[in-house]
């Protein structure tokens, strides 16, 4: 349970960010959802009203320090110091490696990367002075496998991989976890943006051992644990949601 605790979950206005906000909120945790805008975030934060929670729309761009930092300063004066901390928001594109720009590049890592190090770097404090904190990146199968078409995105996923393994380093001696879910094929998300036809879902389903492709709600079931008081001696590690996808 995350009861008494203030979360932020970044990409929040749909798919795994939404679920993983209401999950939370269904917990006990007050939960700031944030999106690039913040009209986008008023459905996540009316369901988790209407259901008895607490939340606040929050509107940034994570790549961008100084929105970071006054989205975190709107959550605190909503609800107080943060200590949960979800890192969802990203981009993902789908381009031949030798098409691939730098302009390309830089939007990806600066969104994918940066932007879990920003927000990371603007609540960590609030953690530490709690002696207790909850990170969660959450990053990519496909930054474990590869994935063709996809160097910048996959690349980017696993530097968030070997972000989350030296945090976990850093701030473990403050109370503080720090770990990532990497989801496979989960439907509501890059999925249902590229209009994946249900044949192309069945076929996907019939790869995994466990016959069926993800639902946001399975991410936001290992988030919530993670995030829990009863994750404390988990830390660094690929909690892998996807079906079976990745084993190993």
């Amino acid at each position: 349970m995350t009861a008494g605790k203030v979360a932020l979950v970044t990409g929040g206005a749909a798919g795994i960010g939404a679920a993983c906000a209401k999950r939370l909120a269904a917990d006990g945790a007050a939960v700031g959802v944030l999106d690039l805008d913040e009209e986008r975030c008023a459905d996540t934060v009316a369901a988790i009203v209407d259901g008895g929670g607490r939340a606040v729309a929050l509107g940034a761009d994570v790549s961008d320090r100084e929105q970071v930092r006054a989205a975190v300063a709107k959550l605190r004066a909503a609800f107080g110091p943060v200590t949960i901390a979800v890192n969802n928001a990203g981009v993902t594109e789908t381009t031949p490696f030798e098409e691939v720009t730098e302009e390309l590049f830089n939007l990806v890592y600066r969104v994918n990367v940066l932007g879990p190090i920003l927000v990371t770097q603007e609540v960590v404090g609030d953690m530490k002075a709690a002696g207790w904190g909850r990170v969660v990146n959450i990053s990519s199968s496909s930054a474990q496998t590869g994935s063709k078409g996809m160097a910048v995105y996959s690349s980017s996923k696993g530097a968030v991989i070997s972000l989350t393994r030296t945090l976990a380093q850093e701030f473990g001696p403050h109370g503080i976890t720090v770990n990532t879910i990497p989801p496979g094929s989960v439907m509501g998300t890059i999925m249902a943006d590229a209009k994946i036809s249900a044949e192309t879902s069945a076929r996907l389903a019939s790869m995994l051992p466990v016959r069926r492709v993800g639902r946001p709600e399975d991410i936001a079931n290992a988030c919530a644990f993670l995030c829990s008081e009863d994750s404390g001696y988990v830390t660094g590690q690929i909690i892998g949601v996807n079906g079976g996808r990745v084993v190993s």
